[in-house]
């Protein structure tokens, strides 16, 4: 045989030597959920799976009792665009109590991104109280002051609010009515940290909320005995003449 041709035959096996490496490590991650936090891993007992997971028919999972969603796909929610969760947040191990705030031993889906901003933008329009000692938590990211809930004001989601460049700029709030309402950006509904005194003991946001004073709703015609207050589809946009 010659030279040559013992050299291709070299790198033939080398090249199945290889590709079997590869097909071994990817049914390793698969079998073993290196990609999720432990989940789908082979046990016997919830102890040999890792923190929220339990073991069920020989696999570690998510926690049916306690509601636990670290093994939940990373997909992006109805509203959501293509903006998936980068993560989870679990609770600590203490609650204030409120009906919903953050609750032990479950987690929650983190956002660094918000769908994307066009003419138009759908989001869920929630309500936000940003005076001291309210349920809105700390001052407002943009100028660390308190601001009264008579003041037409709003918090966007952290994909939306973009490290601050929308702070002081306004945004005009498209209700299903007809009405709309310029409301001013102080603060930023963060989609990444929560579950704090900080953030009012509340879940990390959603990525597509305009958490808004109650003000606002009432321009857009909306009262605290609607069935609508607190959660109603809107679309909003950047208002022309960038702020005050």
């Amino acid at each position: 045989m010659s030279m040559a041709r013992r050299r291709q035959l070299l790198l033939v096996v080398l090249f199945s030597v290889f590709l079997l490496q590869l097909l071994h490590l990817a049914e390793s991650n698969h079998k073993h959920g290196h990609g999720r936090r432990g989940c789908g891993k082979t046990c016997k007992s919830t102890a040999s799976c890792k923190k929220g997971l339990v073991c069920l028919q020989g696999e570690c999972k998510d926690d049916p009792d306690k509601e636990t969603t670290i093994c939940k796909p990373l997909e992006p929610a109805p509203g959501q665009g293509q903006c998936r969760a980068s993560g989870f947040l679990h609770a600590p191990k203490s609650s204030k109590g409120c009906k919903d705030c953050c609750q032990v031993g479950k987690s929650y889906p983190q956002f660094k991104c918000s769908p994307p901003v066009t003419k138009f933008t759908k989001a869920i329009l929630t309500v936000n109280d940003f005076q001291p000692g309210g349920d809105g938590g700390g001052a407002s990211e943009c100028d660390s002051k308190f601001h009264s809930n008579n003041d037409l004001v709003v918090a966007l989601s952290t994909g939306w609010f973009a490290k601050g460049k929308r702070c002081g700029r306004f945004v005009i709030i498209h209700a299903p009515s007809g009405k709309s309402v310029r409301a001013r950006v102080v603060d930023e509904c963060d989609s990444l940290r929560g579950c704090d005194a900080e953030h009012g003991f509340y879940p990390p946001c959603q990525p597509n909320l305009v958490d808004a004073s109650p003000s606002v709703w009432r321009a857009l015609g909306v009262s605290k005995n609607s069935d609508k207050f607190g959660w109603m589809d809107i679309t909003w946009s950047d208002a022309q003449g960038a702020s005050d």
